[in-house]
């Protein structure tokens, strides 16, 4: 059977079952509103534009966050496995701040920047640069010695070494880190919106939980799963597969 079929007899079957849920009417609507009901919020959010309005707008604040942290972690990246005092040091910290969950940073956030599109952006900038630097800090030093060996042999050194052989070996842990920054900065995203003024997903998501409008709640949170899903399956994992198939390492992925 088809990987899509059982996908959607999965779903299928997945929303029969929240159906019948409410059917029973173990708990009030209030709390767990039928899958039509949340359907029809979703269709007349989309209708009305005001769901149209927030998916831009949070995408406008990642496009923009994601960008700045694939720099600045590419960056830190090749300074960390470049300069060992830099990795013992600098490392650590950035390794420590990687467990840090998103959410923490918003309060932190808010306080030098206020309820301004500048504090969610650097919410998602932090989301996404130190899942971005870890990657490329292992891509560089996973480098293939008979590499840089065969390389140097051939009179190649310095940055014509790190351009010509060191760049190429790592593309496949950096697409890994850039799929992973993306998700990564998705969530934070969602954390940094949730406490802003608007515009956005995550706004229109706690101001929906603040007037107790479980329908709207659920719907988004369907949105945001959907956006996510299909953003990292349709573009992130097929680049990766490809880029994986390019450099032989096919089964890894």
């Amino acid at each position: 059977m088809p990987v899509v079929v059982k996908r959607i007899l999965f779903f299928v079957a997945l929303i029969l079952i929240w159906q019948g849920i409410f059917l029973l009417g173990i708990w009030p609507e209030s709390m767990i509103p039928g899958p039509l009901t949340v359907a029809e919020t979703i269709i007349a959010g989309f209708v009305d534009m005001t769901l149209v309005y927030d998916i831009v707008a949070s995408f406008r604040h990642l496009l923009i966050g994601l960008a700045v942290s694939l720099v600045i972690g590419t960056l830190l990246g090749v300074l960390l496995a470049k300069v060992k005092t830099a990795d013992e040091t600098l490392g650590t910290m950035i390794l420590a701040l990687q467990s840090v969950p998103s959410i923490v940073w918003v309060p932190l956030a808010i306080i030098w920047f206020g309820f301004t599109e500048a504090s969610i952006i650097f919410v998602v900038i932090i989301g996404g640069t130190f899942v971005m630097t870890m990657n490329m800090r292992i891509g560089i030093k996973n480098v293939a010695p008979i590499y840089l060996q065969a390389a140097r042999t051939m009179g190649s050194k310095g940055m014509d070494l790190f351009m010509k052989v060191v760049v190429p070996a790592s593309i496949p842990h950096a697409v890994t880190g850039v799929r992973l920054a993306w998700a990564f900065s998705w969530r934070a995203l969602m954390a940094g919106e949730m406490l802003s003024t608007g515009p956005g997903l995550g706004y229109t998501l706690s101001y929906a939980s603040d007037f107790n409008n479980m329908s709207l709640v659920i719907g988004i949170i369907i949105i945001i799963g959907v956006i996510g899903s299909i953003v990292d399956q349709l573009i992130f994992q097929r680049i990766e597969h490809k880029v994986l198939k390019r450099w032989g390492m096919e089964e890894a992925a």
